[in-house]
């Protein structure tokens, strides 16, 4: 089945509950509410884009909303797993969220497809983290870009401030090996929720410090908070990003504030700047011409993760179907099998070649370099 096939299906999708006539049944769970709501709606939203059949088999997608509370994720991933019986999961939205079911997917033996920036959901690899394939960029792939910026443009000290989350935490353990074999000094620390609305404290601290950079590591609307505090305490050096901070919303949020703004993310960001060679243009044009078509709007980069999460389905279902009837213990086993043996699939925001060691599966091809300029997004050349 081509993408073009699979899109014309996926877009006559109606998300629905459990039904007898339902032969996959993948459940889906999106923070459309709460502080990751700007992460959750994007990906809620582009669940009605994904396959209704994948080869001869019809599927069934059960949504919930976890109100970006990792105890409703718990909660909707246990109702899931008990009633509804589902073959695989895509979501939650949230790092902490998705870090705090692993362990409910793997006791069930259920793969878990996770749209989220941490790598703590698959790495260390481990007897549980086996059950999870992440469709986003490792923190080490993204950082590793950044770190390379800095150093070609002369930083030698930065600042870092980041979630107090598992996002937060993982960077920052990620930045900090990378900075130190770079020669670059970390000269403060600092954290925030993902529900303040005031970093004035930590923003002060970083301050003191005087960094020639600061690195913020965090995800959706939250990112902004950090760099406009920054902007209006006279901070005049260079801000980095992460990729958490690939969305519209970081520029409607951020205006002027945000300009220059350094970010190594998806090319989805800068299309009308990639080459057609790009493997992953082709892919992405038809996703958000699907999801404009559906909702009148350009979608975020976190959608285009729970879209290749579909991908990612669509070329491991049929194989699975090999081996076991869904439903079963035996199919679900399969299923992760043939997931982690992708090779060479392309998706939105990059290449997928899944390993036993690496459930991320992106290379170089699935990141670019990228500034704020005017407004909008614009590939860095320097």
């Amino acid at each position: 089945m081509n993408s073009s096939t699979w899109i014309a299906a996926a877009l006559a999708l109606t998300l629905a509950s459990p039904s007898a006539t339902a032969q996959v049944k993948i459940g889906v769970i999106a923070s459309t509410t709460g502080p990751t709501a700007v992460v959750g709606i994007p990906q809620k939203n582009t669940a009605a884009l994904l396959p209704k059949k994948i080869g001869d088999l019809t599927v069934e997608y059960i949504v919930f909303d976890d109100a970006s509370d990792s105890t409703q994720s718990v909660m909707n991933v246990k109702k899931l797993l008990s009633e509804y019986k589902i073959d695989a999961m895509i979501g939650p939205s949230g790092s902490p969220n998705a870090v705090g079911v692993v362990q409910f997917m793997a006791e069930s033996g259920t793969p878990m497809l996770a749209p989220v920036g941490t790598t703590a959901v698959v790495l260390p690899m481990d007897n549980m983290k086996r059950w999870v394939f992440k469709t986003t960029q490792n923190d080490g792939l993204i950082c590793d870009a950044l770190v390379a910026h800095m150093v070609k443009n002369g930083v030698k000290t930065v600042g870092f401030i980041g979630f107090n989350d598992p996002y937060g935490e993982n960077w920052y353990t990620v930045f900090n090996a990378q900075a130190q074999k770079a020669g670059i000094k970390i000269v403060a620390n600092e954290r925030y929720l993902r529900s303040d609305a005031s970093v004035i404290g930590q923003v002060a601290k970083l301050m003191a410090a005087k960094p020639d950079a600061v690195l913020v590591a965090a995800a959706g609307g939250p990112t902004v908070l950090p760099q406009i505090t920054l902007f209006d305490s006279g901070y005049k050096g260079r801000v980095y990003q992460t990729h958490g901070a690939a969305s519209p919303d970081f520029l409607r949020l951020g205006g002027a504030k945000v300009e220059g703004t350094v970010l190594a993310a998806s090319l989805m960001l800068v299309l009308g700047e990639m080459p057609d060679s790009a493997p992953s243009k082709s892919v992405a044009l038809e996703y958000i011409g699907a999801y404009e078509k559906m909702y009148g709007s350009k979608p975020a980069t976190f959608g285009a993760n729970v879209y290749d999460a579909g991908l990612l389905l669509a070329r491991a279902v049929p194989e699975a179907a090999k081996r076991g009837k869904p439903g079963t213990p035996e199919f679900r086993a399969a299923l992760r099998d043939a997931l982690e043996g992708t090779r060479e699939l392309v998706g939105t925001q990059g290449v997928y070649n899944m390993s036993p060691e690496d459930h991320s599966g992106f290379d170089e091809r699935g990141r670019v370099m990228i500034t704020v300029k005017d407004g909008g997004w614009r590939l860095l050349r320097d």
